[in-house]
């Protein structure tokens, strides 16, 4: 028997039209996709199946999938194709025999083993077997066969919105991990995630982190949380304010080559930074810079200065820009798509930030702010989405498509990184630039998992610091 693959119907076969023998199969290829939703309906987060760094680390040696998503590839057989609708699905039992990886293609074959007349019940035969015909799974099946036939138009399922959240921190990771490890001073790393985020981004090939605080205090912290210090070099200084002057002087001199804030408050590590006599100015203003990875979003973000500059002035604002230029070449954009943000999208004097994009746009148009493409002003919904830019007839290589977004001032910036961060579950990271060294300046509520990013993203900057001097 052979049962034919029908796009927009399901047909069964009835108990009546089934012999001993007759067999069914369906082909399915395993997506990482596939697996994420699995989790996510089954609430199984085993990091065999999700956690990549701990897969690598696995007998498997990456993501492999869940035993009963294969298993559930049965289900769909039954269920659909053979015997197809109606049939009651009595009992199941399973071997799971080898590993099912990202990529392979499962073949399930159902074959009809023994049927019960008296009861329309069928024992089936359940195999699934991969790309290289190794058996994966083996069982067998008890169904009640249906007994009227039918044929059912296919319901259209609305596509699940999932985006992977980890594709672009994996692809992040590989770049950074590909060059030479920094040495990056954290300082004052007295909380868990401060700490963490140090120690798991040492141990991933990043940074040799050089730990700047409380020697006695870091000690019980990571006895307490169960982090392993092995190896880590600890500069034993009394509080936060001495870690931080401590952090900027061994910038200064060269013995770290970019710093991560730890537990204590951004301006006291910033008021050493910007010492004129003894921290880390350039010519240039130094301004940060989030890098968002938005699901909805299809590429990284870059928002700025949404954590230093209160309220810049135009000349500050050259510098956020160009600053923010020179760190989307480091992450591997050429020429990035630089929108300035206001409430309009039309040059009006009644708003200073609609003026300031205009004279922004223009000084790039003249050479004065390279290596970006600019325009401005822009309202956020005609940067980012390239239908709201055609509905406004704006004529623009940046809307709709931006890489890098200027907010206004502080308030706004925070705000709208925030929002993405927390509304619409973006990720994020980010960096201190125009200092004479990169800066982790993450949150003291950011995860260990920003800290990382952050730390890859200081990586890639040094990196990419280091070969443009070299031109």
């Amino acid at each position: 028997m052979t049962t034919p693959l029908l796009l927009d119907f399901l047909e069964n076969h009835t108990f009546s039209e089934i012999g001993v023998g007759d067999t069914a199969s369906l082909e399915r290829s395993v997506t990482h996709r596939d697996i994420q939703l699995f989790a996510a309906v089954s609430g199984d987060v085993n990091p065999a199946h999700v956690d990549a760094l701990y897969a690598k680390s696995s007998r498997f040696h990456g993501i492999i999938a869940h035993g009963m998503l294969g298993a559930s590839l049965i289900s769909t057989m039954l269920g659909t194709r053979f015997p197809g609708p109606g049939t009651i699905y009595l009992g199941q039992s399973l071997k799971f025999l080898k590993p099912v990886h990202v990529g392979d293609t499962l073949t399930v074959t159902v074959t009809v083993a023994a049927m019960d007349p008296a009861k329309h019940r069928l024992t089936l035969d359940t195999r699934c077997t991969n790309q290289n015909g190794e058996l994966v799974i083996d069982g067998q099946a008890d169904v009640m066969a249906p007994t009227e036939k039918l044929r059912i138009h296919r319901t259209d399922l609305p596509e699940p919105l999932m985006a992977d959240k980890n594709l672009r921190y994996d692809q992040l990771l590989a770049a950074a991990q590909a060059l030479p490890r920094i040495r990056m001073g954290v300082v004052h790393p007295c909380s868990r995630d401060a700490l963490e985020g140090a120690v798991e981004a040492a141990k991933l090939g990043l940074i040799d982190a050089v730990l700047i605080g409380p020697a006695a205090k870091i000690r019980t912290l990571a006895v307490e949380a169960g982090i392993d210090l092995t190896g880590m070099e600890i500069v034993d200084v009394p509080h936060s304010h001495a870690a931080a002057t401590q952090g900027v002087a061994m910038a200064r001199a060269g013995d770290v080559q970019a710093l991560m804030k730890g537990s204590l408050h951004s301006d006291e590590l910033l008021e050493q930074v910007v010492n004129a006599q003894t921290g880390l100015r350039t010519s240039r203003r130094i301004s940060h810079v989030f890098v968002l990875d938005v699901p909805r979003y299809p590429k990284p973000l870059l928002i700025t200065d949404a954590a230093i500059n209160i309220a810049p002035d135009f000349e500050a604002k050259v510098d956020i820009v160009q600053n923010a230029i020179d760190l989307a070449h480091a992450l591997g954009t050429p020429n990035p798509k630089v929108a300035i943000l206001s409430a309009v999208e039309t040059v009006t004097p009644k708003l200073r930030s609609a003026m300031d994009a205009a004279a922004l746009s223009k000084m790039a148009d003249r050479g004065q702010i390279t290596g970006g493409l600019v325009d401005g002003p822009l309202a956020f919904d005609n940067a980012v989405s390239m239908a709201a830019a055609k509905t406004k007839g704006i004529r623009s290589e940046v809307a709709g498509d931006a890489d890098i977004l200027v907010v206004p001032d502080l308030e706004s910036g925070n705000m709208l990184a925030k929002q993405l961060e927390y509304l619409g579950d973006a990720q994020a990271a980010g960096i201190v630039m125009g200092a004479a060294v990169p800066i982790v300046l993450t949150s003291r509520a950011d995860s260990a998992h920003s800290r990382i990013a952050s730390c890859a993203i200081a990586l890639l900057w040094v990196a990419h610091k280091k070969e443009a001097d070299h031109a």
